[in-house]
């Protein structure tokens, strides 16, 4: 076993083990919340060790790093996230290449990834990026336009709509995480009460995931708790 097989494993072994009590502590199922490893920046071979040790849900933020990476381990049954923000002319790669979308946040690129996914046997599973807080400096759709966009976004052929995305601003209080992680949930539970029928919701990081899954992230994303600093 290689120094770095040894660290992601140990790594992932504290990181379950974090995501298994605070479920425990939140009176959830035990797999009722998943673990996407943040792999971007990252190496082809660090992102097979970590599938070594269970590994199957992996996320990542630049297109054009992404891809080679998926190409070179085409041979695992991996599910790949793409969470990052979305250029327009990198929707087509996008589509073609991820099993989930994170970060739609505007109805232009929803309709590009669909017509990007045009032939797949399979949806592109998407959430909705929104803005908790409305900073301008912050990616993801306003509270104020979430129900049309969902409306929308459900109406295209080959994606699946299947929840909501946030992240907190940066260097937030933990009361502050707590405010945006639960509007996020009182989101998707405003959104069901319509046609919809989401049951995904990605928030939660390193340093976060016990508030996300307190609030009720069925996805955390982890990526510093993994394969250490960038």
């Amino acid at each position: 076993m290689s120094q770095s097989d040894s660290r992601i494993k140990h790594n992932l072994h504290n990181v379950r083990g974090r995501i298994s009590s605070a479920l425990s502590r939140a009176g959830r199922p035990e797999q009722s919340a998943q673990l996407i490893a943040v792999s971007k920046k990252f190496s082809g071979e660090l992102v097979r060790e970590a599938h070594e040790s269970g590994q199957i849900h992996f996320g990542e933020n630049y297109v054009q790093e992404a891809i080679p990476k998926i190409d070179e381990l085409s041979d695992l049954p991996l599910e790949w996230h793409f969470i990052g923000p979305i250029q327009s002319n990198k929707t087509g790669q996008i589509a073609a290449k991820f099993d989930w979308v994170h970060s739609v946040d505007r109805l232009k690129i929803a309709q590009r990834l669909s017509s990007g996914r045009l032939g797949s046997p399979y949806p592109l599973k998407v959430c909705l990026q929104v803005n908790i807080t409305g900073e301008e400096s912050k990616q993801g759709c306003r509270i104020a336009d979430l129900a049309e966009l969902a409306h929308l976004v459900r109406q295209l052929p080959y994606l699946e709509l299947r929840g909501l995305m946030t992240m907190p601003q940066i260097n937030a209080s933990d009361q502050d995480t707590v405010d945006i992680f639960r509007r996020l949930s009182q989101l998707k539970d405003k959104l069901n009460e319509d046609v919809f029928q989401l049951d995904v919701l990605s928030m939660g990081m390193s340093d976060d995931l016990e508030i996300g899954i307190q609030e009720g992230a069925t996805f955390v994303r982890i990526g510093r708790g993994i394969f250490g600093d960038r």
